[in-house]
């Protein structure tokens, strides 16, 4: 496919001479700023081939460049082959990012554009040293057959299944909006509208969104969403705007925001809006209509309100990862037999681990693509199972296999690196040392008030005492049947203020990779709780919410500390009290010998 891309840099190239400007910049995202886009808007992959979820493009008459993080370096190597497109690195000490290398190459400013739709408010004000031209849509004219905007079927969930009514949600936000002496706020992040709303559909791959925007004024509450005509909709999307409009809601078409907008509030009043979601289209709109004195930029509110689970859904999210982890135990068990006995390739273990998912009740598909990965291909993080020619399960070495679900009662995320026979003295040492580090930050104890970044190390230090290390955060937010990655928490290297608060549900996922060898990473998710409060202050902890036995095959005793043994023996004996009664007898005692007690 490289000379297609080629051809499509070249058209691209001849808008910016028609047009006048000195380079082009291809966001990977939507309106909405979402990590995962609807196909409409993978506009990056269509110029360039590359599938990874994060990269961005800059085209220029003399150069294109891909920018992505180290997840990708390896596959972006790959895909990029004969396109032309230069990879630049990011995450990484050396890093040069698309505005520095821009102001690098045009030191008395170039004019710029962007598809202003997909580019949020605060990457321009980055850009701020050049002329930037917004051009909504500006690859369709070039892009035949672009797909269109993804309308999908919209259910409500109901306050017994999340804790809390919408009505309850908008007066919150109401609440926010006078202590910050605004007059509305405009939520455009799916995610955050598919939470206040209680709504969900599958406008997007894996992610249980509605695309559309959320307007929230003392006086009124506009939903701007495509399927708008409920004489025009399916019974499930009917029913839920007639709940929706039960609430006060209007509910308004997907693009008559300008006119809503504008006709909503007077000059004087003060609009909130979250920048880093917020598009540079309805942005600058948003700004000429109010001015900018009435105009408050900040982070939305909903996002850390969403990360912190009420008791209905830590309890569900609990129900969830049983049913998951049963679905696994069954998976893990049927790959060993059927790998001991014929022929399995990467992409019929990942048909088999979804097809079990979709037998729990509540199932609504899986979280995220399934990266299911046999030897090498595991030294890609974010390895894409290909359908054809996907490669075979041998009866040695390591295969890993990290996926989710989504259910009515939750959202899992799961990894687990397996042997498959005989494995390497490197493959043992690198399977222990990062197991370590899983153990480590699951029986972390840690001020309140302390910040993901601050316990990131504990997850990294048994690699970094060996001189190993890896390229990804080590912990993401998990939604409630949201999305898979949600903030503003995180685990990683990057310093990020937001502390952990007790109700907030996260991964705990360090990992090694050696290119062209093997890739290992452990994952469980894990709910930070309350621990102890004494003289000393208040200190939280982790529970582990993830019930899937991890495989002792390959550890190295010596390499770990007595502590570290005991979390695993108990972790594991764990599994199979609460996992065992629901296998079947066979699979049930194959699952005691799997958590025999390493002594």
């Amino acid at each position: 496919m490289s000379a297609t891309h080629l051809l499509r840099v070249e058209a691209i190239r001849e808008l910016m001479a028609e047009n006048g400007w000195d380079a082009v910049i291809v966001t990977g995202t939507d309106p909405h700023c979402s990590e995962y886009p609807a196909p409409r808007w993978k506009q990056v992959e269509w110029v360039s081939g590359f599938t990874g979820e994060a990269g961005d493009l800059v085209i220029t008459m003399d150069h294109a460049g891909l920018w992505t993080d180290t997840r990708y370096f390896i596959q972006a190597l790959d895909q990029l082959q004969g396109s032309g497109i230069e990879l630049h690195k990011l995450r990484v000490p050396e890093q040069v990012t698309i505005p520095e290398w821009l102001a690098a190459k045009y030191p008395e400013g170039a004019v710029v554009a962007v598809d202003s739709l997909c580019q949020s408010y605060d990457a321009i004000s980055e850009l701020s040293a050049m002329t930037v031209v917004g051009r909504p849509d500006m690859l369709s004219g070039l892009w035949e057959g672009r797909p269109g905007i993804p309308c999908t079927p919209i259910e409500t969930v109901g306050e017994d299944q999340v804790g809390e009514s919408r009505a309850d949600k908008i007066n919150w936000l109401r609440k926010f909006l006078l202590r910050n002496e605004c007059d509305a706020i405009f939520l455009t992040s799916l995610d955050e509208i598919a939470w206040t709303l209680n709504v969900r559909a599958s406008d997007i791959e894996y992610n249980p969104y509605v695309i559309s925007y959320l307007f929230v004024s003392q006086e009124s509450v506009k939903w701007f969403v495509l399927k708008a005509d409920a004489e025009d909709a399916d019974s499930d999307t009917a029913d839920s705007f007639e709940d929706i409009a039960a609430d006060e809601i209007e509910i308004c078409g997907y693009d008559a925001i300008a006119s809503a907008l504008v006709g909503t509030m007077t000059p004087q009043d003060r609009i909130f809006v979250d920048p880093s979601t917020l598009n540079y289209e309805v942005g600058s709109l948003i700004v000429e209509t109010y001015g900018e004195e009435n105009v408050v930029f900040g982070q939305s509110p909903v996002v850390l309100r969403k990360a912190v689970k009420n008791e209905v859904e830590i309890s569900a999210m609990r129900e969830a990862h049983f049913e998951d982890g049963v679905a696994m135990e069954k998976f893990l068990y049927w790959l060993e037999q059927e790998v001991s006995q014929r022929v399995v390739t990467e992409w019929e273990a990942s048909v088999k681990l979804s097809s079990l998912r979709a037998e729990i009740p509540g199932y609504r598909g899986d979280s995220f693509e399934n990266i299911s990965a046999y030897g090498p291909n595991a030294a890609l993080p974010h390895y894409c199972t290909p359908e054809i020619g996907s490669a075979e399960i041998q009866r040695h070495g390591l295969y890993l296999v990290d996926s989710g679900g989504q259910y009515l009662f939750g959202t899992t995320d799961i990894t687990r690196t397996v042997p498959m026979g005989p494995c390497t003295p490197l493959e043992k040492e690198d399977y222990t040392l990062v197991l370590r580090g899983m153990i480590e930050l699951a029986m972390a104890v840690f001020p309140a008030g302390t910040a993901g970044c601050q316990v990131d190390a504990v997850a990294r230090m048994p690699l970094w005492r060996a001189h190993r290390s890896f390229g990804h955060g080590t912990g993401h937010g998990v939604g409630f049947y949201l999305g898979v990655h949600e903030g503003p928490q995180d685990i990683r290297q990057n310093f990020n203020k937001q502390p952990l608060l007790p109700g907030m549900i996260q991964s705990d996922e360090p990992g090694l990779y050696r290119e062209g060898l093997h890739g290992i990473r452990h994952e469980n998710v894990i709910l930070c709780k309350e621990s102890a409060e004494n003289e000393f202050g208040r200190f939280l902890e982790f529970e582990t919410l993830t019930l899937c036995h991890i495989d002792t095959d390959p550890v190295e005793r010596e390499l770990m500390s007595q502590e570290e043994l005991d979390w695993l023996n108990a972790y594991n004996e764990r599994v199979y009290e609460t996992i065992g009664p629901a296998l079947n007898p066979e699979m049930r005692r194959w699952l005691r010998n799997k958590t025999a007690m390493i002594l």
